[in-house]
């Protein structure tokens, strides 16, 4: 990616159209903020979906709507993705970009009235306003700056607006990825760090169920016909817990212990359910290694395990061709007084579905905001307009080969 050869003007053009809109911005959050849209309430999600879909719409955008499969338990909202063409074909240098952000929250219905959207001096309190409401619209905001100042130096714009981020996308996972297919950047509309900074890496994420079977017996006639599956699963649980310290940047937690039914029976099963989380793919595959290698060595006799891997989200790989996408957005953040941070974080995203296609990835490129998932959580609507620009300006950029 070469180095961006920028109009001066551009960035003092972007951020005026930006302080143009604040305002709006923040009558447009907290429009949003009002509707509650728990990852399972399909209607609430859905609500903010035709809004999102009117946004882009009103933007030259063709818009589509996924309806997302329910997950067996609960319906989920659709998927909104919104496709813009610009002038320049791939041979002509033009770039397609994604940016994605979810309309989600992890809050019940009924928040949204019980604490309603607040302004504390320039910090805005409410459900879902930082993560990811904030983003959300700051990305909406961008692209309607970039169409106000027309700027089309690209080949396509892609927004895409998940519905159940906040559970790990069980239904638009699929789509999500099939999306990012193809795509040469992926622009993630999480709000930045508290201090400003954005993410260069998340986290991938491996769920395992082990199941110990053993034998039962009566515990006082004759325990010795027995194969107690909770000692077996005691003896595996300090195990697993020990491989925290085999790997720098690997965390092996066992989380959820099941044994026995009766205290006059020798246990016949033991369950426990594990989360790994770990920066790089390889490191995954380390530990999953170690963890089908713990199981193999059960100590007590007449016990088996057996080994499921249930789930996983790819890490978000802090890789050279990301950092030169954070490279360009903290030059562009240099024309508007911003200093950029890189970020790596422990918490998975739709970022991670994103990178784990292979599209070089950046997030946290919404405004700054902080106490995600509490009734604290705010955002700093002052870091608004800065942000916004910065989005802009990166798109513009990324969008004809690192020129705009």
């Amino acid at each position: 990616m070469s180095a961006p050869v920028c109009r001066p003007a551009l960035a003092t053009e972007l951020l005026a159209l930006a302080h143009a809109r604040h305002s709006s911005y923040l009558t447009d959050l907290e429009e949003l903020v009002s509707i509650d849209s728990g990852s399972y309430s399909a209607e609430g999600v859905n609500k903010v979906a035709d809004w999102v879909q009117w946004r882009l719409a009103r933007i030259g955008f063709s818009v589509e709507r996924v309806p997302a499969p329910a997950d067996g338990l609960h319906p989920a909202g659709d998927v909104v993705i919104g496709r813009k063409r610009g002038r320049l074909r791939r041979n002509e240098g033009g770039r397609k970009i994604l940016l994605a952000g979810h309309m989600d929250t992890v809050f019940e219905d009924g928040t949204a009235a019980a604490r309603p959207f607040e302004m504390r001096g320039h910090l805005a309190f409410g459900p879902g306003v930082s993560d990811d409401k904030g983003g959300l619209l700051a990305g909406l905001t961008a692209l309607e700056i970039l169409d106000a100042h027309g700027s089309d130096d690209y080949d396509e714009l892609v927004f895409l607006a998940a519905p159940d981020e906040e559970i790990g996308s069980p239904a638009g996972r699929a789509v999500i990825e099939e999306t990012a297919r193809g795509m040469h950047y992926g622009l993630g509309l999480e709000c930045a760090r508290e201090n400003g900074d954005l993410v260069v890496a998340r986290k991938g994420v491996a769920d395992f169920r082990l199941t110990i079977a053993g034998r039962a017996a009566h515990a006082g006639i004759e325990p010795e016909r027995g194969a107690n599956a909770a000692l077996a699963a005691a003896h595996l649980i300090v195990d697993l817990q020990a491989l925290n310290a085999a790997w720098d940047d690997v965390t092996v937690n066992v989380g959820v212990v099941r044994a026995g039914t009766r205290p006059n029976i020798v246990c016949p099963e033991a369950e426990l359910h594990i989360e790994v989380r770990a920066a790089t793919t390889a490191d995954i595959q380390r530990v999953t290694q170690a963890i089908r290698e713990a199981a193999t060595r059960t100590v007590v006799p007449g016990t088996h395990v057996t080994v499921e891997q249930l789930d996983l989200c790819p890490p978000m790989e802090d890789t050279p061709a990301s950092r030169r996408v954070f490279d360009l957005a903290r030059q562009a953040a240099s024309a508007y007084g911003i200093t950029l941070g890189a970020a790596a974080t422990g918490g998975v995203g739709d970022a991670n579905l994103i990178a784990g296609t292979g599209v070089p990835t950046l997030d946290g490129l919404g405004p700054v905001g902080g106490g995600d998932h509490t009734p604290d959580e705010w955002l700093d609507t002052s870091s608004v307009p800065g942000r916004v620009a910065l989005l802009a300006t990166l798109v513009a950029t990324l969008g004809s080969a690192g020129s705009c």
